[in-house]
């Protein structure tokens, strides 16, 4: 491919050299309405270090992009941090081509890139806290196992106080801006917000205790580079901060009322529920799941206090697109949820029943037995959703005087 690529200088030696990917929509059921970036980062020392590579039809981008700072024949090390195929997808082939001195990856890292790919060649493991040095410079290695995968893995060049962060800390978000601080700021949020709730939220605890492990280990960090959208390189206390939050899952006066309706019966009762959570005093969110996708969903929930899901019943079961969300929420695991569930139905009336069954598995604190109308609610079943929500917004007032 033509040198039409080029590096992106992020600090005194290190270049952006990864890939925009303006077209993906998907990513593993997380709608990315803004595409995303496979970063990837070039070390000039006396051992020219790339650290990760991009998924694998990026290949010959992240080449150019090398080839306009040095000839990548010239790269001594590779580092994968994650071996998740969007920063390993080209790896084996880059090794190929690239024949650098070593390749290095985490423990567990070294194991999955043997599984993923047939490398023909030693994979070097890094133990958490090793170092290694670059001739003139040294990277420190912190494994974070589980955050998302088991191979997960910091790098830390102590020289440009720059800490290459894999996974964490990005974004889903293709554009020309390399930088958070280039970005508008609602946008930044948002997609910061999106991509924590789809991805990371499952691994909440951990996060806590790698900030803490992160905030005792004596770094300096002033610039976070991640494997997806753009590099912090000021305020870092903010996304430090918005990760602290996310994972601590604090309930808020918030209230997310999902619900699938056929003929509109549940969706009256949904906003019945609706009226009485904000004459209570809460804020509300409702979600249709005919209008809205399972991200958009877990974005909402992500700062919520309470979770409330309808649907009507198909076939003596809910509806599909309510089984989808709710089976997606319940693998992101979020916490310190209220909740109750309720639905219309013609004659056996089971989706109700289905959504509390799944929403105690998520260990949702239920706020009452599902509530339940048969063909168009009638003002007794709309009263009663709205006396739901009035308890809802009540014992959500409870737990923010709690907190």
């Amino acid at each position: 491919m033509p040198g039409i690529y080029k590096a992106i200088k992020v600090s005194e030696h290190v270049y952006w050299v990864g890939a925009i990917d303006w077209t993906i929509r998907d990513f593993h059921g997380y709608t990315t309405k803004r595409g995303s970036t496979y970063n990837a980062y070039l070390i000039i020392a006396d051992k020219i270090t790339l650290i990760d590579t991009v998924k694998a039809p990026f290949k010959d981008e992240l080449l150019s992009r090398i080839a306009s700072v040095t000839d990548p024949g010239s790269i001594d090390y590779i580092i994968s941090n994650h071996s998740e195929m969007d920063h390993s997808g080209c790896l084996a082939e880059i090794i190929r081509e690239v024949n650098p001195e070593k390749v290095y990856a985490s423990t567990m890292g070294a194991k999955t890139l043997k599984e993923h790919f047939a490398i023909d060649r030693e994979i070097i493991a890094l133990k958490d806290g090793s170092e290694l040095s670059l001739g003139n410079m040294n990277l420190q290695f912190m494994e974070t196992r589980m955050l998302h995968w088991p191979d997960s893995m910091f790098s830390y060049l102590a020289q440009d106080k720059l800490l290459f962060s894999q996974d964490a800390f990005g974004m889903h978000l293709a554009s020309m801006e390399r930088f958070s601080d280039e970005v508008d700021e609602a946008i930044l949020n948002y997609e910061a917000a999106t991509y924590y709730a789809n991805i990371l939220l499952p691994y909440s605890q951990l996060i806590l205790n790698l900030l803490d492990k992160v905030g005792k280990s004596g770094l300096d960090i002033q610039i976070i580079a991640p494997d997806h959208g753009p590099v912090w390189r000021r305020d870092l206390s903010k996304i430090l901060g918005l990760y602290k939050q996310w994972a601590d899952q604090k309930p808020t006066n918030k209230a997310v009322v999902l619900f699938h309706t056929m003929w509109h019966s549940t969706e009256l009762m949904a906003r019945a529920i609706e009226e009485g959570l904000i004459a209570g005093g809460a804020h509300v969110k409702v979600m249709s799941m005919g209008s809205f996708h399972r991200s958009d969903v877990a974005y909402e929930i992500l700062d919520a206090g309470a979770l409330i899901a309808g649907s009507s019943t198909l076939n003596n079961n809910m509806l599909p697109a309510m089984a989808d969300v709710l089976t997606y929420l319940k693998g992101l695991k979020p916490k310190n949820l209220i909740g109750a569930a309720f639905g219309s139905y013609g004659w056996s009336g089971e989706a109700a029943l289905q959504i509390q069954e799944i929403l105690q598995g998520m260990k949702v604190d239920l706020a009452g037995e599902p509530v339940k109308a048969k063909y168009v609610p009638g003002d007794e079943a709309l009263e009663t959703c709205y006396a739901l929500g009035r308890t809802i917004a009540e014992k959500l007032r409870e737990v923010a005087i709690n907190e």
